[in-house]
Order: C-alpha cells, then sequence, then structure tokens
C-alpha cells in the first residue's frame, strides 16, 4: 500500500478525501492544526470519523511549521502528498491577508522544500476558482488569471506559481485541482449553503449578499474529492485542472431547493454585493475528462437533498455552532 501525506485531513474537503483514500486501501498521514476560523467542533466531528481507521495516523501540526513536518516525513516512509490545508474565505482575508500568505504560500513550500529533499515525485495542489474573476465564462484553465481581486485569490495564485517552480526544478509532478463551490453534508460554516440551511431550519432571517441572482457552479464534496484522488493517481508533468459541476446555479434556486427539503420558508434579508465576490462561477472541465476521466456524479438537487438530510439527522449538536 502506498502512503500519502494528506493536509488539512479534518477540513471539509480533506475529511472526505482521506476517507475515500482509506477505502481504496491507502495509507494517509493526515495534518492538520484545528485552527478555530470555524468552529472546531466541525473538524472534530470529521476527525473522529476517520480516526477509526487503522490505516489513519493524525499529527496535529501546522504546515507553516517546517520542522514540524520534518519530523512527520522523517518518522514516515511517504510516497505522495495532497496538499488541501489552506485558509479559505473571501472575505475574511480582506481582514487578515497575513494568515493566508503563511499557510497558503510558505506552507506549500515548506511542502514542496522537503519533497525536494527526500526525492519525493507526485504532489497535489488544491487551488481556487476565486482566481478566474473577470475573465470570461465558461472558465478554461488557459485563461490568464494575473489579476486576483482579494488577498485569498492572491495567496492560491502564489502557492501555484511556487509549484511550478519546484517541478521545472526538482520534476516533481504537479497535478493543481481548481475547485469550484464545494458544499455538502459537515461542509464549512462561512459557505453559503451551510448557512441557509441551518438560519432557514431554525426559522432566522439569511442574510443574501446582492439579489440572489448571481451564480456559482456548485460541486458536490463527494466528487470534488474523487477528482482530486484521481489527480494524484495521473501522471501530469505539471497541470491545471479544474473540478467543477459544469452547470452554474442561482443563489435563488438553491434557497428554493432548501426551503423544499427542509419544509421551510426563508425570511430573508438582502445586504449589498461584496466588490471581492464574483458575479458568477462556472467550470470548464473538459480538461478533467480527458486527463483524469473525471466528471461530476451528483447532481445539485441531490447534493442539497443529502446535505439537508445530514444537517437535520444532526440539528441536536449543529444549533450549537457559531457561525463565523
Amino acid at each position: 500500500m502506498k502512503t500519502i501525506l494528506l493536509t488539512g485531513a479534518a477540513g471539509f474537503i480533506g475529511y472526505k478525501t482521506a476517507e475515500f483514500l482509506i477505502e481504496k486501501g491507502y495509507n494517509v498521514i493526515g495534518v492538520d492544526n484545528l485552527n478555530d476560523y470555524y468552529d472546531v467542533r466541525l473538524k472534530t466531528y470529521r476527525l473522529e470519523r476517520l480516526k477509526k481507521y487503522e490505516n489513519f495516523k493524525f499529527y496535529h501540526v501546522d504546515i507553516e511549521n517546517l520542522e514540524a513536518l520534518k519530523v512527520i516525513f522523517e518518522d514516515n516512509q511517504i510516497d505522495g502528498v495532497i496538499n488541501l490545508a489552506a485558509r479559505a474565505g473571501v472575505r475574511y482575508s480582506l481582514i487578515d491577508p497575513f494568515v493566508y500568505v503563511r499557510t497558503n504560500v510558505t506552507g506549500t513550500l515548506n511542502l514542496l522544500e522537503i519533497m525536494k529533499d527526500k526525492g519525493i515525485k507526485k504532489f497535489v495542489l488544491a487551488s481556487t476558482s476565486s482566481l478566474y474573476a473577470g475573465q470570461p465564462m465558461p472558465f478554461k484553465e488557459t485563461l490568464p488569471v494575473n489579476t486576483p481581486i482579494s488577498p485569498y485569490a492572491a495567496s492560491k495564485k502564489g502557492a501555484e506559481v511556487m509549484a511550478y517552480t519546484y517541478h521545472y526544478l526538482y520534476g516533481i509532478d504537479v497535478t493543481i485541482v481548481r475547485y469550484f463551490t464545494v458544499y455538502g453534508p459537515a461542509g464549512r460554516p462561512d459557505m453559503s449553503i451551510f448557512r441557509f440551511i441551518k438560519w432557514i431550519d431554525e426559522g432566522k432571517p439569511i442574510v443574501i449578499y446582492g439579489d440572489g441572482t448571481q451564480s456559482r457552479d456548485f460541486t458536490y464534496v463527494d466528487d470534488i474529492a474523487r477528482g482530486t484522488i484521481k489527480a494524484y493517481e495521473t501522471e501530469t508533468g505539471y497541470e491545471i485542472i479544474n473540478l467543477g459541476g459544469n452547470r452554474p446555479h442561482e443563489l435563488n434556486y438553491v434557497i428554493d431547493l432548501i426551503e423544499k427539503y427542509l419544509g421551510k420558508k426563508a425570511e430573508k434579508i438582502y445586504k449589498p454585493f461584496h466588490k471581492a465576490d464574483l458575479k458568477a462561477t462556472w467550470a470548464d472541465i473538459e480538461k478533467a475528462k480527458e486527463i483524469l476521466n473525471w466528471e461530476p456524479q451528483v447532481p445539485l438537487e441531490e447534493g442539497l437533498k443529502r446535505t439537508v438530510e445530514w444537517h437535520v439527522e444532526n440539528r441536536d449538536w449543529l444549533k450549537d455552532i457559531v457561525l463565523p
């Protein structure tokens, strides 16, 4: 069995990716700093489910800590790295841009530097559709993304080009996967779908930035995890590949579906659209189909139904989750 270092293992996408890797027979070395950007109880919930597997080992370590990472690599025979550890979220990056650079850029550099020293040749890096701001849709990987409009997007661009440098200089096989608005059970509470389900279920008004006509290429977390693993298992040299639903949906439609599945109506509060947000996202996934033999399997309607069902099953403790 191969051993993979998976950073961000207690995160939303990391948890599901780890679960699928374990089920495929990989040994997974999970790394996460369990930071409090959002309620740590969600991370604990995910992590406890991973700890039941014999082929999962966890380190409570920050990828910003180069010396701690070196110890992990010394103590384990690691065959490749999937870097899902990141400071995410556009709006918070305007408040504290420094932590985004430390985690997303320096943390990525730390991993690549150790990989270079250890002769480890496979690296998968999670990136973001936020880089496509201002570009024509559908978003293709060949579009120039040199003008990010948030520190979050800028830090992800920095990580991408750092990875290219290590591919060019040291022959590391790098696959970068740009994610498009991931949602699903045990999701991030700073994301709209988690918040809307919780607010509507609890009879609280939902806050919408803009008029709700903005659209997103919502992608179910299981599909994202499968695509990430395919990226790891595919030798690409250096490739940037979109992983998205390939079908944008308006936020108003998402709210309608949540209301339907909960059997409750939403009270809506509208606020001005944020200038650092994108009006719409839409992934061109031809490259993912061609190189990874990947395309999404779960339509929005089914994915939202599963997400609402998970919330209802866990509402007893989710009611206490503090939204960022």
